[in-house]
């Protein structure tokens, strides 16, 4: 979210700055265009100069705080795939856990049946209902 507000910063500050050099550069260009001005050509083509050099400084620091942008997030992006693998891993690793358990637990049981007299033919026969 910081990321966004710093953009947002960033984009209103080159907005400020590209709306001030304009305004300077409109003001230079009429106060330079009088009737019958020798120069017209000269000074129109250094003036879209300095307006393309505002315009490639601007969109210049855009663009950087654009490519930071991507670099972040696919730094974020590595970092959620490798998590999201460790968490599979970790999930795998009960899962299997779980089931020695199950086994375990069914080892224990058979055992103790085993070993209590009647406790086997109890458990085998099911129980009557009486109508």
């Amino acid at each position: 979210m910081t990321a966004i507000k710093r953009l947002g910063d960033v984009e209103r500050q080159a907005s400020s700055e590209f709306e001030g050099e304009i305004r300077e550069f409109i003001r230079r260009d009429m106060s330079t265009r009088r009737p019958g001005s020798a120069e017209p050509i000269a000074t129109s083509q250094a003036e879209s100069e300095n307006l393309n050099s505002l315009l490639e400084r601007v969109s210049g620091a855009t663009v950087a705080e654009i490519d930071r942008l991507i670099a972040e997030l696919q730094t974020i992006r590595s970092l959620l795939h490798s998590e999201g693998e460790r968490v599979r891993r970790e999930i795998t690793g009960y899962a299997g856990l779980s089931q020695s358990a199950v086994a375990t637990m069914k080892v224990i049981n058979d055992t103790l049946a085993q070993l209590r007299p009647g406790a086997g033919a109890m458990a085998a026969t099911p129980p009557r209902n009486s109508d």
